[in-house]
């Protein structure tokens, strides 16, 4: 039996048990059962490397390794924008789930680093890979949450008799959102796409279970851009328009919430922490991954990793794990 949990925290905090083995799914309240037919994976060529960072950064090899985890990370190349990895990793979960891009019914693209305001990202990506009857969806202020939410939305599109099968994208270009002297934040951030294809499944597998647990989160935002602060030369010279957070405080929320999260979850799937396989979780920081285990009371090595040579790569992030574990699964 093959059991993954995904879990995010930042602006919002949920969790999903996917199930391979028949069980109730009184934890779903769905009519029709709904599970994941074939996952994609998009990482950009350039791998930047610590060393490299601390030559233009106030910062160590040492203090980014110690406190983040993170070894090395993506970055887009230029000229390339969100939608480019979003179709890339698309193209890949279509072609493993075997479902071809017409029988897509919407797509669903998460991410806090859109190509532009207008027109949507998921509208790009549906029309690039040949799904041009689908509903496109665009989540662009879940932060990191972004993969969990994508999955819940298509499974309540699921729902409907007309869909047949929907496409979740994960894709952001953290490395964009970032003032380029940022010490603290630009070593978190990398770039990468995920993507899975959902679809109806017998009774008996698929999603189990999910819980969601959010709050306000102005510990991690962007300021400027929007009707509270429009974008003029004043925000663009303060560096306004670039991602801020407190990590302190982010740290305090996440180790709380995603056990929190987790352990609930595994309640309503009708399991136990210590039974599940995988956790499929944001890949944030090592060292909240590595308390979160020890929190629930689990081996480390249950929470695959992909932060250290990916980094944080917010909404894609669980889907980097989901993919490995979906390819190397036994």
């Amino acid at each position: 039996m093959h059991v993954t949990a995904s879990g995010t925290a930042h602006s919002s905090h949920s969790g999903t048990a996917l199930l391979e083995a028949p069980r109730p799914g009184e934890g779903t309240g769905l009519t029709h059962p709904v599970g994941i037919m074939g996952t994609g994976l998009y990482l950009p060529e350039r791998v930047v490397s610590n060393t490299e960072l601390v030559r233009t950064l106030d910062t160590t090899d040492e203090w980014i390794t110690t406190r983040t985890g993170i070894q090395e990370r993506r970055y887009l190349a230029e000229g390339q924008v969100t939608s480019d990895m979003a179709i890339a990793a698309a193209h890949q979960a279509l072609e493993r789930s075997g479902v071809p891009a017409c029988a897509i019914d919407a797509v669903i693209v998460a991410t806090f680093t859109p190509d532009q305001p207008l027109p949507g990202t998921a509208l790009t990506v549906m029309h690039a890979i040949g799904a041009r009857s689908a509903l496109p969806l665009d989540l662009t202020q879940v932060g990191c949450a972004g993969a969990v939410h994508g999955i819940f939305t298509a499974a309540h599109l699921l729902q409907n008799q007309h869909f047949r099968n929907v496409l979740v994208i994960g894709a952001d270009a953290g490395s964009r959102a970032v003032g380029p002297a940022d010490r603290t934040l630009r070593p978190f951030l990398g770039d990468a796409a995920g993507a899975v294809v959902l679809g109806r499944t017998e009774p008996g597998y698929g999603i189990v279970a999910w819980h969601t647990d959010t709050e306000p989160a102005p510990d991690v935002q962007i300021r400027a851009g929007g009707t509270r602060m429009p974008t003029t030369g004043a925000t663009v010279a303060a560096g306004e328009h670039y991602l801020k957070m407190d990590g302190k405080a982010v740290w305090r929320m996440a180790t709380d919430k995603l056990p929190a999260t987790i352990l609930e979850t595994a309640r309503r799937a009708g399991t136990e922490v210590t039974d599940i396989e995988h956790f499929a979780v944001h890949q944030a920081n090592l060292n909240i991954l590595r308390e979160t285990a020890r929190v629930l009371g689990i081996e480390p090595g249950r929470i695959p990793l992909t932060v250290p040579f990916l980094g944080n790569t917010a909404a894609a992030s669980p889907f980097t794990v989901l993919h490995e574990v979906m390819e190397n699964r036994v």
